[in-house]
This record gives structure tokens, sequence and C-alpha cells, in this order.
């Protein structure tokens, strides 16, 4: 006697599929090929022009686990972007993440028209689901290939906050064919969708903000899990006013990580296998929504469309936004270059499929390139870029402090990673600036040392900083550990 249940085998498949991923990604990382790309192919593999294993044929609900997924990504990509770099690449990033994406979609649709034989929404539907990078693969590409803070910080910022744009040109244009929408509803669409979108996000990300502040909703293990409800509650609220969910959940990320610091490092950790996973979901359901049997009577039209993308929509959308501040030819060319796709597209492609749109197959194959050709040729080789162009070099030091709430208490404990180039390294407890709290002991290897003013901090050493809670602790200890004004 046995009992089967429904579920029985979508378990089995799953952890089965996550253990390959992971697999896959060690993997990826010893022969240096981007993870992503593994997981695309091993979607293709599984699916139903490959073993046959596991069958996604309806892109309804590769659209909801999508929606889900990339919620899941952008409130991470909020929690993690650090508010210094917010306000270091403030203007240029929105200039990118809101006119580039615009100036994106318009030349790869002008171009896709030109050269394919599609009607003119068609090539304006390329254009938009492809005008956005993507967040998860820019934030591993930057743990790769370390970059001077002005160029990480703008390249996370833009890849943070430009998909909501090409969200709504997407749903816009989507709308646009399902009925005849006049200039003013486009213009009162896009508003409410900003400005919405806005509002709630920073509403939600006060109110959950002032939420995970508290020191009694239960045990440190209930925190991220509270939090992973106010994203969903801001993509709830925004979406019932008519705003842009999606930009609700990244300032709502924002809010959270700036404001939080109580349980802030298992809230971002706890996130941030979250959004891993999402992201290797996302990419596992590309592979398996593609049949490798359709693919090569589009691979002439998909090529000429990454071409058109890589080296004329991408440099034309940066120049065009970053002329303005000062950025050299070198780190425009880098910039350019380093328009990662990812996930965000994968969401995008399934609207149209849904909507029933006739081309929708078409766009789906397209985007499956276009995001395989990043993958496969950008994402390998941003280092070779970096240090052909010379803007890997230089110092690139980011927040260095890691605080933990010491129980229900108001006291935080900072541990200082001694990183290369850190402004404390090979000196002298005493000749530094007097630490904003007590640097109670000095981890070297397996050695924990009790310091005092002749201690010499070395590079590779822990140093452990206790000090009062308060809302910009780890700024201040970041900037001790720099050498910077603390006030």
């Amino acid at each position: 006697m046995s009992v089967a249940l429904p579920a029985d085998p979508w378990v089995l498949a799953s952890g089965l599929l996550l253990i390959s991923a992971v697999l896959a990604a060690a993997f990826a990382g010893k022969v240096r090929v981007p993870g992503l790309l593994l997981f695309l192919l091993l979607g293709m593999l599984i699916a139903d022009d490959g073993l046959g294993l596991v069958s996604l044929a309806d892109p309804e609900v590769a659209q909801v686990a999508g929606t889900i997924g990339l919620i899941l990504v952008l409130f991470e990509g909020g929690l993690t972007t650090k508010p210094g770099d917010v306000r270091r690449a403030a203007a240029p990033g929105a200039l990118l993440a809101t006119v580039g994406v615009l100036v994106t979609a318009a030349v790869v649709a002008g171009g896709t028209y030109l050269l394919l034989d599609v009607e003119p929404l068609t090539a304006v539907l390329i254009g938009a689901v492809i005008s956005s990078t993507d967040a998860a693969a820019v934030f591993a590409m930057l743990r790769r290939a370390p970059l001077p803070r002005r160029l990480a910080s703008l390249l996370e910022v833009e890849s943070g906050a430009n998909d909501p744009i090409a969200v709504m040109l997407t749903i816009g244009l989507v709308a646009t064919w399902q009925g005849s929408p006049t200039p003013a509803d486009w213009v009162v669409f896009g508003v409410v969708q900003l400005v919405g979108g806005a509002v709630v996000g920073v509403a939600v990300g006060l109110g959950g903000s002032w939420l995970l502040s508290r020191s009694a909703l239960g045990p440190a293990g209930v925190y991220p899990v509270v939090a992973l409800g106010v994203a969903g509650v801001s993509y709830g609220a925004a979406t019932v006013v008519g705003g842009s969910g999606f930009l609700a959940v990244y300032v709502t990320g924002l809010v959270v990580g700036a404001r939080v610091t109580l349980h802030r490092p298992g809230i971002q950790a706890f996130h941030a296998g979250l959004s891993n996973t999402a992201e290797v979901g996302l990419f596992l359901m590309l592979g398996m929504l593609v049949f490798p049997s359709e693919l090569p009577p589009v691979v002439g039209p998909a090529v000429a469309v990454t071409l058109v993308l890589v080296l004329v929509a991408r440099p034309v959308a940066v120049v065009s936004c970053l002329v303005w501040f000062g950025y050299s030819w070198r780190e425009l060319v880098f910039i350019s270059w380093v328009g990662l796709r990812g996930a965000v597209p994968i969401v995008l492609a399934t609207f149209p499929a849904v909507a029933g749109y006739p081309a929708g197959s078409l766009i789906f194959n397209v985007v499956f390139f276009v995001v395989l050709v990043s993958a496969a040729v950008q994402g390998v080789s941003i280092s070779t870029a970096a240090r052909i162009l010379g803007v890997g070099q230089g110092e690139q030091i980011g927040p260095v402090a890691t605080g933990l709430s010491l129980g229900d208490s108001r006291t935080e404990l900072f541990e200082v990673r001694a990183v290369p180039g850190l402004h404390l390294v090979g000196k002298r407890l005493g000749e530094l600036e007097p630490a904003p709290g007590l640097v109670s002991t000095v981890v070297r290897g397996e050695t924990s040392i009790v310091p005092d003013d002749d201690t010499v901090v070395e590079e590779g050493d822990l140093v452990l900083v206790v000090m009062p809670r308060r809302p910009d602790s780890t700024r201040v200890v970041t900037a001790w550990a720099k050498g910077e004004p603390t006030g």
C-alpha cells in the first residue's frame, strides 16, 4: 500500500533542478562561463525538445512565475543598493534608467523594422522587451570585475531602476494592440504608473521600516519573512491604485535597506538567496519555453536585432544620457558594453504571447537570442573589456562594515573587513581617528587579538567594533575605516 500525491513528482523535479543549478553555477565559476548561460542550456535539455522530462507549454503560467521572480529580484536589488551609491549616481543613473531605456527601445525598434519583415508594433514590442539591463546579472558582474565606485554606482543604480520603465512600455504596447489608446491616455498611464509606484513604494517602505525596526516581532528568523510580506504589500498596493508594482517594490527595497539596521544582515542574506533562486528559475524557464527546432528560421533576424542592440542602441543611449556628466570616452565605451540582459526580458517576452499577439512566438525567440548572446559574449568579456579600456584599475571600496544587532539591546556589533586599499590597513589603532565605538577584537586567521593602541591592522583582518545603535551606524563605521569624516 502506498500514498502518492499529485505534487510529489513536481517536488522531486524541483529539488533536482535546484541542486543541478547550484552545481552548474559552481562549474561555471571554474571554467569562467556565466552560470546563467548554463541554466538556459539546462532548461532546453530537460524540456520538450530535449529529454522531455519537464513540459512548460503554457506562457500564462510562465508569466505568473516570472512576475513573482521579478518581484524578488527587484526587491533584493533595492535592499542591496547602497544609499551612498544612490546619492553618487542619482542624476546620471536616473537619466540612463528612464531616457536611456526609451532611446534603446526606439533604436532597436527602428533597426528591427528596417532589417526584418515585421509589423511596426512588433518591432516596437521587441525594442521595449529588451530595453532594460538586468540587476542580478550586473551585480554578479561587479563582484567578478571590481570597478571604481563612480562606475559601479552608476551601473547598480541603472540596472535596479530601469526595469519598471521597460515593464510599463511593454504593458502599454500590448494594451495599444488590444485597444486604441490616445496620446493623452499614454501620458496619463505613464504618470500614474511612475507617480503611483513611487509614492506607494516610499509609503510602504517607511511603514515596513518602522515595523522591521521593532524588537518584539519574534525570533530573528521572522524578520526576513516580514520583509518579504512588505514587498508583496508594496507590489499589490501599487497595482490597486494603477501604479507600477515593480517600481514600488524597488523603491520599497531602497527605503527598507537604508533605514532598517536591526536584523539587516539576516534580511539581506535571506533575500539574496531568494533573488538568486528566482534568477536561476527564470533562466531555466526561458530554456524550457524555447523549442530549439523552431529556432533555425529566426537565427538570422535575431542575430541582426542583437547586433543593433549591442553595437548601436546601447551606445547611443549611453552617450546621449551621460555625455553631460564628464565621463571619459573609455568609460562610455565600457558602460555601453556592460548592458547585460537577463531576467526581465524573459518575463516581458511572455506578455505578448499571453495576450494572444500573433508574433508572440517570434518576439520570444528573438529575446532568447539576445539574452543568450549577452550572457555568452558580454558576460564572459567584462574583465577583459575593463582591462583593455583601463577602467578596472583604482580603488573600489564600498561599505566594508556589516552590522549585527546584539539581541534586543540598543547595541550593534560591526565587522570591518580590512580589504586591500582600506585606510586602516597597515596602521596602528592609536594613530587612527577615534573609532565610533569600542574596537573589541581583531581576528587574524584563527587568532583573536584583544587590541590596544599599538595593534597594527593587517590586510585580511576582521576588526570588531561595538557601538550604540543609530540610524547611520553602518555609514559611520565605514567612514572611520576609510579615513573619512564620520560627522
